[in-house]
């Protein structure tokens, strides 16, 4: 019952990260997996793709509803994550279990960085800005892609920053569309991750991934009557909390 209670309200904390900001739901969902359900690294980076593919799915059919998705140019971005998240994500199963939690940890304290300290949305990512060179789009994309697979994170933390600093998509826009992103480049994480056996342990799972779904929809409705800027400053200090005890624990 208690590994339940843990499941129900660290997948309702991750739902709302990612329907509030449209990403840093993974990067909160791996430490809890690992440290308060018993996952293994391995185990918890996989549980983690699967169930922000889930939640991000929701919270992207929402925003869609709302026209805040660039399709075109989320699509460009995530069909070029798509070989290298599928690449990394079959080279991180070989990777020692302590290497993977340090490099993880070091993301989320990139990733608590960004929240405590976010950065103002540039002057020229408006309706009418001319749109980013598609080889750009592609380059960004790639990167962000290789992220994903590697460590199993959706990278959201990561492409709402790139999507409106260097793609010009405006902020408006930025968590809608990185929500697709997020979503296509953990499907391909996932599949080549699947193809080693894996234990899921989806009695955990499965009520960890409902909340997420529940609360990514109260985070979309969350972020409509208070500030992004506010929203990523308090799921920024409760990462870097936990990014710091993770990159303790792998070193010790």
């Amino acid at each position: 019952m208690t590994a339940l209670i843990v499941a129900l309200v660290a997948g309702a904390v991750v739902g709302l990260a990612l329907g509030g900001l449209g990403g840093g739901g993974s990067v909160l969902a791996v430490p809890a997996l690992i440290y308060l359900l018993g996952f293994t690294p391995a185990e918890a980076t996989t549980a983690g793709l699967l169930i922000v593919i889930v939640t991000s799915l929701t919270a992207l059919v929402a925003h869609a509803r709302e026209g805040r998705v660039r399709w075109r140019t989320g699509g460009l971005f995530a069909a070029a994550g798509i070989v290298p998240a599928a690449i990394t994500g079959a080279l991180s199963v070989r990777i020692p279990s302590g290497v993977l939690t340090a490099g993880f940890a070091v993301l989320a304290v990139v990733a608590a960085t960004r929240m405590l300290r976010p950065r103002a949305e540039p002057a020229k990512t408006g309706e009418g800005a001319a749109p980013a060179p598609a080889g750009r789009v592609a380059r960004t994309g790639a990167g962000l892609g290789a992220v994903t697979g590697f460590l199993g994170v959706g990278g959201g933390f990561l492409v709402v920053p790139a999507l409106v600093a260097v793609v010009a998509v405006p902020m408006a826009s930025a968590v809608g569309t990185s929500l697709l992103v997020i979503t296509v480049n953990s499907v391909a994480a996932l599949a080549t991750r699947l193809a080693t056996p894996t234990a899921l342990h989806w009695a955990t799972i499965a009520p960890f991934t409902a909340a997420a779904v529940l609360g990514a929809w109260d985070g979309k409705r969350l972020a409509a009557k208070v500030s992004t800027a506010a929203l990523q400053r308090i799921f920024g200090a409760v990462l870097l909390a936990v990014a710091v005890f993770m990159l303790i624990d792998s070193v010790t």
